[in-house]
């Protein structure tokens, strides 16, 4: 069991737990808003810079860039293990600052980087290679961080500090998607695609240098008191195999969360301009009301997952979504649907999904004992998001593409919750009251 700890030093963990996870998903979220701009500058044979060469540069352009999107993803379990292994076995804060360090190079450098009209077919494997650097960082951040506010948390306060990894990772793609707006609201469309897109990677460096301060100056969490002998783990309940079973039950418990925050909150944009001809500004505006609605419900379901319990409020979400899912993008993709129908359905689709990722960093945490929490819930998480996130934005286009079904999003993300519902009913109704282990 873990002693509470002073206020002020809970405080501190969680702005330095914070600030990275706000780094690493403006990225994230700029990335995703840039798609049909990075296609055109790296992955088109014939790169422009021009508005036609960036919206009409084709779906296979759209198809790469989303597999080099996907391939970040499916290093973040590597990730995962390496600084889950330095997380547990030297300390929360020097994992956190390795891997702000490493996302902050890598993010910068992408806006530094020559396009496929400057030098080839080089431009593309370059982008890639900072992509997988990012996938290895973002990896290590998630069980580092979570690890680190669940730690911190007063007693009965574990859902609403968890929940604030969720609130950043809102707020970094917020913070994406209003730095993508703003520059195509102000820029020409040639310049956008010949220069501004570069802009928002390039702020990466001050942000992370923030976020760099305050996590040199973290101190580790309290070390735990011994445990009564009733409530000690028999021998080999943290083992290897128990501790592979709560990762696979992990994964099932969130796969909802993953499919739906990133088809959602990060493919959306790119999907409305390629699949339904919406502008490159309307389809921003799109990704900024949705990650509004994610952000508004965030800590109110944190909130209200310590009082009643992470079984509910992330059930209603995973169900929400499986049901609604589809009925919401129709009423999108509506030519009579009005204005205000159109916000408050994209509005509900993100505050859907705030109510998976508000709970769900405390559950994790609460699934692992301390000496192996940074690994398992790092890993359970990032091999998640590598199945269910880094392939949604390939799988969606793909498919719409072959399919012209332009409701693929739709039925991804509610077949996922759907599935994930068999594993959160697992869920024990007084975890979120038991100590740490």
């Amino acid at each position: 069991m873990l002693p509470a700890p002073p206020r002020a030093a809970a405080r501190r963990a969680l702005l330095a737990g914070s600030a990275g996870n706000l780094v690493e998903w403006y990225e994230f979220g700029v990335y995703g808003c840039f798609a049909t701009v990075i296609a055109a500058n790296f992955f088109t044979p014939q790169a422009g810079t021009g508005t036609g060469a960036g919206v009409q540069g084709g779906a296979e352009a759209l198809v790469a860039t989303y597999a080099s999107f996907a391939l970040a993803f499916f290093f973040r379990p590597v990730g995962a293990l390496l600084f889950g292994r330095i997380g547990d076995r030297c300390g929360r804060r020097p994992t956190l600052v390795l891997v702000i360090g490493l996302m902050t190079l890598a993010t910068t450098t992408i806006g530094l980087l020559p396009t496929r009209a400057d030098i080839g077919a080089a431009a593309p494997w370059l982008l890639t290679f900072l992509r997988v650097l990012q996938g290895l960082s973002a990896g290590g951040e998630f069980g580092g961080a979570v690890s680190l506010m669940a730690e911190y948390a007063p007693p009965g306060r574990r859902g609403l500090y968890g929940a604030w990894q969720s609130f950043t990772v809102a707020l970094g793609l917020l913070a994406g998607a209003a730095t993508a707006a703003a520059l195509a609201t102000v820029l020409p469309a040639a310049a956008l695609y010949a220069w501004g897109w570069r802009i928002p990677f390039l702020l990466a460096l001050p942000l992370g240098a923030v976020a760099l301060w305050l996590r040199t100056a973290l101190e580790e969490p309290p070390a735990p008191t011994p445990a009564p002998a009733a409530v000690t783990d028999p021998a080999g309940a943290t083992g290897v195999r128990e501790q592979a079973r709560a990762v696979v039950l992990g994964i099932g418990r969130i796969m909802g969360w993953s499919a739906a925050g990133y088809t959602l909150l990060v493919v959306l944009p790119s999907h409305l301009q390629s699949a339904l001809g919406a502008s490159f500004r309307d389809a921003l505006l799109a990704a900024t009301l949705v990650n509004l609605g994610f952000a508004a419900s965030i800590l109110p379901a944190g909130l209200l997952s310590d009082r009643i319990g992470r079984r509910p409020v992330m059930l209603g979400g995973a169900l929400g979504v499986a049901v609604l899912a589809i009925p919401l993008l129709h009423l999108l993709q509506s030519p009579g649907a009005s204005t205000q129908a159109r916000i408050a359905a994209v509005l509900t689709a993100g505050a859907l999904v705030g109510l998976l990722a508000g709970p769900g960093p405390a559950m994790l945490a609460e699934m692992f004992p301390r000496r192996v929490r940074c690994t398992g819930l790092g890993l359970s998480y990032a091999l998640a998001n590598a199945v269910f996130s880094g392939c949604a934005g390939l799988l969606i286009t793909a498919l719409t593409a072959r399919t012209g079904n332009t409701a693929v999003p739709a039925h991804y993300a509610a077949a996922a919750c759907a599935l994930s519902v068999p594993a959160l009913l697992t869920l024990r109704g007084n975890d979120h009251r038991e100590p740490l282990r």
